[in-house]
């Protein structure tokens, strides 16, 4: 049915073209021969045809949304002056055109095709020299047509399949409304979030988050506290990109998600207002667009508000005596048993501030100006902890209250240049970005009854990380099946980390309790990549990319580090084949690094928990890691189905080295482990008749974990299956009312030395949108039947095993408003470049959390770079 379709519908927009030629006047000097005709229509009656010439029109036809070609469009010449056609074409499989052989004159070019609106493009003039004119790339945006009493709408999938990426569009969710980016993020295939708002992406932690096409400080510092600062009402699509061309940075083994927000090209202006207010957290968010002309500008804000979040620990930990490398003959040393309420109190906030301006038709300025902040407290009140000893020592009981202060603020400013050219695909970019984040990650642990009554332990860590980025990017077309891109970067790195630590007031002395670490690196970076179109159905693009990393250490009150400069090659290679009967099946290969962070590498040492300290080795080297992809997508009747499967493995894997002392394990890291995952996932989508949605995933593989270590008192491994999914639904009512589901399940995870539990949410929304769909009121509930979630972890060492408990309320009712006032109308999108940078490893936690904030086996961590 589709194959009939589609010429069906070619014939009959062609023909639409041509019926209205004879009543046209062609412009001046374009009348084609007295007598000239084409042959007879359908009707039998003769077309007289326009004037032939030498001039020439190209373009290409793409959804703006999906960026994917709009096969078969209709392209018009129009004449000025009366507004008729004189010539047209359509649009060829690709999305490509070209109306040849135009004589002398100037036109109007009309784009159109069902489901879309009409775009025009005015003042096209062909020369008598016969000149070729170059459109580029002509954006068509979805629209509803009314037919008599019936409206045609067309409505996205909520996940689409893409050759290098999936592509998850948020904005058709209501189920996030009031949430933030993890919320987001856990409805993605191929991602899993865990309930602290780590973000793995098929069983890894070594992802890069990029918001609008660019890296931000505030992601270096941790990913799970810059997704909770994005509103999810602000997002308009996530892109999961498990395969990075050699245009990305080589950061990032497991794969990169950007988070496309939403933005405006239209002309006009809009005053857009959102509002939640629930049990757990509640939200305000303004944006605002206006443009005219040439010139545009977007403004947004908003702020989010996290409270009423109790919960609890327990952990059970258990030290043994081992005397040299005899482990079987280990002697039980100590075992403690701690509990704690804990709660949080967050507020974030994000804001922005947009220009752009097009100079003339080839050459565009686009600026913006990002803030972010987070203000975020973590409690652990009566934190109890009770310790027996099996070496002659007396017991020691203790009540704590332990409170660790996590604030940030963020500034990016970005200024992008572009410059386009007659020929199609042809283009360069100049790219530059300012980004610094700030940060401060206290904590302070006060002994309130027991031993050592009336303590203080006090941290102080201060630091920020700025980042200054120049990039060059060009692309041209060989021919029609070719293109080439290259290009450089060079981002200028600085972090700094000023920590001291104090007890009872008393500032202590040592490198690793009190001192300033400076840490400076740059990488620059040159890249090639070539794609080629061949035998119909193939697409190949591969390329290579080579980054120099050089780095600068030291600590002020001490000798400075020796940390050797490396260089390292990525190539990348991806294929695919478009099928006949429309399915694709795509295969890739590419490796990719892991630069550590500041989590990893700062010295400072955390102590929020007085059975665990956390150090980090400033002469860790980056991890490198090899991934491997086979995919296929299907579309059966309104069901679309993709199936992948995958390998990775990781060398040189960042891994904890932990050290017992007594009753305390002094956890450190060092480049000893081999990671291997080996998986695969399905996912489907099915859109009935525009008015049921549904879509579900499932996505499992098996992880084996090794840290190579010879010695049998440090040396670990582990393997075994993970498994996760998720499953969503939504059903457009009439008079604007809708309902919308989602859950998702977090299998139990395997990790280095021990598990970490699996768990489940879910969410339901409801919603009535009112005044011809400018306004939308809405009721959402989250874990309704299940208040409390129980993540149970452990860990299993020689010399320690822990077994924890986290309990967390996360059930949750909300009610949603917005409002929307003003008017925009269509206007043509402008081409940008954005900067990324994809170069560091983001920490986690990788042990698995026991309390909120701070925790026994781990305590908080510090920024990355």
């Amino acid at each position: 049915m589709k194959k009939l379709f589609l010429p069906i519908l070619l014939l009959s927009g062609s023909h639409a073209v041509l019926a209205q030629m004879p009543g046209g006047t062609p412009p001046t000097g374009t009348g084609r021969p007295a007598g000239a005709t084409r042959p007879a229509g359908a009707g039998g009656a003769a077309v007289t045809a326009p004037q032939e010439g030498s001039g020439r029109i190209t373009g290409t036809v793409l959804d703006a949304a999906t960026k994917q070609p709009v096969p078969y469009a209709t392209v018009a010449l129009l004449n000025p002056a009366t507004g008729k056609p004189v010539d047209g074409t359509a649009a060829d499989d690709n999305g490509k055109f070209t109306i040849p052989r135009i004589a002398p004159g100037t036109y109007t070019v009309q784009i159109s095709f069902i489901g879309y609106g009409l775009v025009e493009k005015p003042g096209v003039v062909i020369t008598e020299a016969g000149n070729t004119v170059a459109l580029g790339t002509v954006n068509l945006a979805s629209s509803a047509q009314a037919l008599g009493e019936v409206r045609v709408e067309g409505q996205r999938s909520l996940v689409e399949e893409k050759v290098d990426r999936t592509v998850y569009n948020a904005e058709k969710d209501e189920t996030t409304r009031g949430g933030d980016a993890t919320d987001v993020l856990k409805r993605v295939p191929n991602l899993s979030v865990d309930l602290d708002g780590n973000v793995s992406l098929r069983g890894s932690q070594n992802i890069r988050v990029l918001i609008n096409n660019r890296p931000s400080t505030i992601s270096a510092n941790s990913i799970a506290d810059a997704l909770k600062q994005i509103p999810a009402d602000q997002i308009k699509t996530v892109e999961v990109i498990t395969s990075p061309s050699a245009k990305y940075d080589a950061e990032g083994s497991g794969g990169i998600i950007n988070i496309v927000t939403k933005q405006n090209n239209l002309q006009g202006f809009t005053l857009d207002l959102r509002t939640s207010a629930g049990l757990r957290s509640s939200d305000l968010g303004l944006n605002a667009s206006y443009r005219v002309g040439k010139m545009g500008f977007s403004l947004g804000g908003g702020g989010r508000a996290q409270y009423n979040t109790p919960g609890s620990f327990r952990n059970e930990q258990t030290t043994y005596d081992i005397q040299g490398t005899d482990i079987a003959n280990r002697q039980l040393l100590s075992r403690t048993v701690q509990s704690a309420d804990t709660r949080q109190q967050n507020v974030f906030g994000r804001y922005s501030l947009g220009w752009d301006y097009d100079i003339n038709k080839y050459n565009f300025l686009s600026a913006s100006v990002q803030l972010g902040l987070r203000n975020g407290t973590n409690y652990q009140d009566d934190q109890t902890s009770s310790t027996t000893f099996f070496n002659g020592r007396l017991p020691s009981y203790s009540v704590r209250d332990i409170k660790v202060l996590d604030n940030s603020n963020t500034l990016d400013a970005t200024l992008n240049y572009t410059r386009t050219f007659e020929t199609p695909q042809r283009e360069l970019s100049l790219l530059g970005q300012y980004s610094r984040n700030t940060r401060t990650n206290n904590f302070t642990n006060t002994v309130e009854e027991g031993e050592g009554t009336g303590n203080s332990l006090r941290n102080l860590n201060d630091s920020y990380n700025q980042e200054v980025t120049l990039q060059l990017d060009y692309q041209t077309p060989l021919s029609k099946t070719q293109l080439l891109e290259f290009g450089a970067k060079d981002i200028m790195r600085k972090v700094n980390s000023d920590y001291a630590t104090f007890l009872n007031g008393q500032q202590q002395t040592g490198t690793t309790l009190s001192n300033v670490f400076d840490y400076n690196q740059n990488v620059a970076a040159a890249y090639a990549s070539y794609t080629l179109g061949f035998l119909k159905s193939y697409t190949l693009k591969a390329g290579a990319r080579y980054e120099y990393t050089t780095i600068d250490a030291d600590f002020r009150t001490d000798n400075p580090l020796s940390i050797d400069s490396y260089g390292v090659l990525v190539p990348s290679v991806n294929l695919s084949r478009k099928l006949a009967n429309g399915n694709v099946l795509k295969a890739a290969y590419n490796r990719r690094i892991q630069r550590p962070s500041l989590q990893f590498l700062n010295p400072n040492r955390q102590i929020p928990n007085q059975l665990s300290i956390i150090q980090g080795n400033p002469e860790l080297e980056p991890e490198k890691t090899n991934n491997f992809e086979l995919g296929y997508s299907t579309f059966i009747k309104q069901t679309t189905l993709t199936f992948t499967a995958f390998a990775r493995n990781t060398t040189g894997s960042i891994q904890p080295v932990r050290t017992p002392n007594g009753d305390t394990i002094t956890t450190t890291y060092a480049n000893i482990g081999t990671e291997n995952a080996y998986g695969a996932s399905v996912n489907a989508n099915v859109n009935i008749q525009n008015k049921l949605t549904l879509g579900g995933g499932l996505d499992v593989y098996y992880a084996t974990l090794d840290n190579n270590v010879s010695n049998p008192l440090f040396a670990a491994s582990n393997q075994g299956w993970v498994a996760s999914g998720r499953l969503m639904g939504g059903y457009t009512f009439a008079k604007g009312w809708g309902i919308q589901a989602f859950s998702f399940y977090r299998g139990r995870q395997v990790q280095l030395q021990g598990y970490q539990g699996g768990f489940g949410v879910y969410s339901v929304g409801l919603k009535k949108d009112f005044a011809d769909k400018k306004g939308s009121i809405g009721f959402g509930a989250d874990n309704f039947f299940t208040p409390t979630n129980k993540i149970r972890n452990s860990i299993s060492t020689p010399a320690l095993d822990q077994y924890s408990v986290n309990v967390l309320r996360r059930s949750g009712f909300r009610v949603n408003l917005s409002y929307r006032i003003g008017k925009m109308s269509m206007a043509q999108p402008k081409r940008r470049r954005s900067v990324n940078n994809d170069d560091l490893k983001e920490g986690g936690n990788s042990d698995g959390g026991n309390g909120a904030g701070a925790t026994p086996a781990q305590g908080a961590s510090g920024g990355r770079p």
